[in-house]
């Protein structure tokens, strides 16, 4: 939707602005333009739409590609699940990935598969239990305090140090004693011979790929999307009366006075491989510190029943590394003296008029797609009172004409 008077004339007059056009940011705009008639205009620093969940189709191949990683929708949540199912429908994908370890393939999540191909024998149950119970002794009872003591307390230390520790360090750039626990939480340890990765109610991956969801969440006339413009260069032209959702990295909002939060990048490797399968799975970790990367990602494996290339197939290799300055932050690495910082701009957040922080890394937590919707949802559901109520008419304030969505304006 092009909107009369440019950028700068439609920020004056929008009802709300949202900086970031990823779940949380688009999430809001939907609700807020589709049960409140709002004027929306949302202000993206990238050029699309969809955040960190962008899907697009490599032109070699023809194969859809999650641009910044691979991306599996799952959720036990129902209010989630038939929120996003507006939007599109789901294949019945299952997430099953490996590890490789000295050279070994082995089934993630940690199960009773992986536990027994790792000891070189048949384990009951049981056994396997007793077996990590008495590798988990080393701990003495007391609670965890970090990731490596919550790993050990989890599948002992010849487990952790086989396919969480390198791993780990790779992934987060930062030694597993200075993380917290709550990061290994996430990742399930089976005494079954399930290898599923998610547990969750629901899973799939949408049909249509991920930018379809997006470009039908904002298909409303008062949802209107800027895309390579940065709203710290228009914030000073727009009305501090006007709602303001951030959901960019929270210490950038404040220029780093407090200093620089830990953030973790990823640097992505695309290749066009001369087979038809490359490795006969989605994901291949790789567990040991001396391989550079994390993972194999081989896309086509995610959406089996399309039709694809009988010679061709793409393959990334993904090498995360600490964000610096520049680099696109993806996920918080959450040191003790991050979130000791994190605390330092919460209070200044919480102080702020007008201006609502959320999502991952305005919030600075590590939350999926269905965490994030779910607190977008709740969040809207929060704030909507206040903000229809503030005296402005919805969706009145400017004549439009429609000439085709997402246009790219220079402000």
């Amino acid at each position: 939707m092009l909107i009369s008077g440019g950028p700068l004339d439609m920020l004056r007059h929008a009802d709300m602005v949202i900086v970031g056009a990823g779940f949380y940011g688009a999430t809001i705009a939907e609700r807020a333009a589709n049960e409140a008639g709002l004027k929306v205009v949302i202000i993206e620093r990238r050029s699309h739409i969809g955040g960190n969940c962008f899907s697009e189709i490599d032109p070699a191949t023809g194969i859809e590609v999650h641009r910044y990683g691979p991306h599996i929708f799952h959720t036990s949540n129902m209010a989630v699940w038939s929120y996003i199912n507006r939007f599109t429908t789901f294949t019945g994908y299952v997430h099953r990935p490996f590890t490789v370890h000295r050279g070994e393939a082995f089934a993630l999540p940690i199960n009773l598969g992986t536990i027994c191909q790792f000891y070189r024998r048949h384990l009951t149950p049981d056994e396997a239990r007793a077996l990590i119970a008495g590798q988990t002794a080393e701990l003495g009872g007391r609670e965890p305090t970090n990731l490596e003591e919550k790993a050990i307390s989890l599948v002992g230390r010849p487990l952790y140090e086989a396919f969480i520790r390198g791993y780990t360090r790779k992934q987060w750039q930062t030694d597993p004693r200075e993380l917290p626990a709550s990061i290994i939480s996430r990742l399930p340890v089976r005494y079954t011979f399930d290898n599923r990765y998610f547990a969750d109610t629901f899973e799939g991956m949408p049909v249509d790929g991920y930018t379809a969801i997006f470009d039908r969440m904002l298909r409303h006339e008062n949802i209107y999307v800027v895309l390579d413009a940065d709203w710290f260069d228009l914030k000073s032209s727009i009305p501090a009366a006007i709602p303001t959702i951030y959901t960019g990295p929270i210490d950038r909002y404040f220029d780093y006075s407090e200093g620089r939060l830990g953030w973790r990048t990823t640097e992505f490797d695309r290749t066009v491989v001369p087979t038809g399968d490359f490795q006969g799975t989605a994901m291949m970790n790789y567990a040991d510190e001396d391989v550079a990367y994390t993972r194999i990602v081989e896309y086509q494996h995610f959406h089996p029943g399309r039709d694809r290339p009988k010679d061709r197939s793409v393959i990334v290799y993904e090498y995360p590394r600490s964000a610096g300055q520049g680099d696109e932050p993806f996920y918080p690495i959450g040191a003790p003296s991050d979130r000791s910082l994190f605390r330092k701009y919460k209070e200044r957040a919480d102080k702020e008029p007008n201006i609502h922080f959320g999502g991952r890394l305005a919030t600075y937590r590590y939350l999926d797609m269905h965490q994030t919707i779910g607190s977008a949802l709740k969040d809207w559901d929060r704030m909507k009172t206040t903000i229809v109520q503030r005296g402005r008419t919805p969706a009145t304030h400017l004549q439009t004409e429609t000439v085709g969505r997402f246009d790219t304006l220079s402000p």
